[in-house]
């Protein structure tokens, strides 16, 4: 049984429910004063509140979509085979292969020209040796005959540590919220990329080139847009590629876009924080090396290197979120040629209701800085 599936929870509900429902009924005869005794009143409580715990744990995965399945859970990484020799149905790149297809959660999701398609990918990127898997949506117009010869503006997605990929599907519904926003008129048709900044699980690598380690950074600047591009009608200049993200996915994508802006035009971080996280959960990302750091704190470049002539999204609520204060001084140190945007919400915490609500503003000023050509 899969670790989001309904069984699961069903099961573990009905265990606590019964568990609970035991240690009522046996309560009085543990009510004697031995070893024994005391022993199995421990023994109840225990059971019953671990499948309490338990319970409450997958009921909050199941929302929030932290671990995918068991072993994303304890920490087993799970590689696909990746075919670098040859061209795998209509993709046309070597360091790119589609491992399967679904339909987005749309009305008319069965039919690609009316709901698009989703296609599960596995990215081997050539400069920074690292493989990682990806949920790429195409818009219902990709299969549509007026827009045959058209290429279409990329976003990479990215979410937060730890989630996974789903998160962006079913959690945050980005196809269905990017389709309606072209079907309300108040976006263009946009090929979403999306994927965990999470490239070497179970370390949270924040999207660093690490010395001798991981090299995040050059994966989503590099690797990814040259394979999206070689596969499918996506433009190759900076004004066709964006990058969106929450949490520690709107850390990246902010510093993405502020240091590749001949790469990506516009760049959103909703709830981002500004200064690469370091605790048990990163490693030592820099290994002493106060250049690297400083290169990681996005205040620190906005100081002191260049205005890159991209636009950057921050978003944030005066009660709710920690990144309140330092988004005000992001947005104060955004200077011409560079232009800055912000969302700024009355309440709301860290959480996926909060970026639901900011998503489909962010797309629309997405859409606004983006171009097919």
């Amino acid at each position: 049984m899969g670790l989001t599936g309904k069984a699961v929870l069903i099961l573990a509900i009905a265990l606590a429910v019964v568990l609970f429902a035991v240690t009522i009924w046996l309560w009085p005869r543990f009510a004697r004063r031995s070893v024994p005794m005391v022993f199995g009143r421990v023994g109840l409580l225990l059971a019953t509140q671990v499948a309490v715990f338990a319970s409450v744990g997958l009921l909050a995965n199941n929302s929030f979509l932290f671990y995918g399945s068991w072993a994303d859970l304890f920490g087993q990484k799970q590689e696909l085979g990746v075919v670098t020799d040859r061209a795998s149905g209509t993709l046309a790149a070597k360091n790119i292969v589609r491992v399967g297809t679904q339909r987005p959660d749309v009305p008319g999701g069965s039919l690609p020209t009316r709901g698009g398609r989703i296609d599960k990918v596995v990215i081997a990127g050539r400069h920074s040796k690292i493989e990682s898997s990806a949920y790429v949506y195409l818009p219902p117009e990709y299969f549509q005959e007026a827009y045959a010869r058209r290429k279409f503006p990329a976003v990479v997605v990215l979410t937060g540590y730890p989630g996974t990929s789903e998160n962006l599907l079913k959690g945050l519904r980005y196809p269905r919220t990017a389709l309606d926003q072209v079907n309300a008129g108040r976006s263009q048709p946009m090929i979403l990329v999306m994927l965990r900044p999470t490239l070497a699980p179970p370390r949270d690598t924040e999207c660093v080139d690490i010395k001798g380690g991981p090299q995040t950074e050059t994966f989503f600047a590099q690797d990814l847009p040259r394979a999206i591009s070689a596969a499918y009608r996506v433009g190759k200049r900076a004004r066709n590629w964006g990058v969106i993200g929450n949490s520690t996915g709107g850390y990246c994508a902010l510093k993405i876009g502020l240091h590749h802006p001949g790469r990506f035009t516009a760049s959103a971080g909703l709830s981002a924080y500004y200064r690469a996280a370091e605790d048990p959960t990163t490693g030592d990302l820099f290994h002493g090396d106060q250049r690297a750091r400083d290169h990681a704190d996005l205040l620190w470049t906005l100081d002191h290197r260049p205005m890159p002539d991209s636009s950057f999204l921050v978003t944030t609520s005066r009660h709710g979120e920690a990144n309140y204060a330092d988004t005000r001084k992001f947005l104060a140190k955004v200077r011409s040629p560079a232009q800055a945007s912000s969302i700024v919400l009355g309440s709301g915490g860290h959480n996926f209701n909060t970026w639901r609500r900011e998503i489909p503003a962010a797309l629309e000023w997405m859409s606004s800085r983006l171009s097919e050509n």
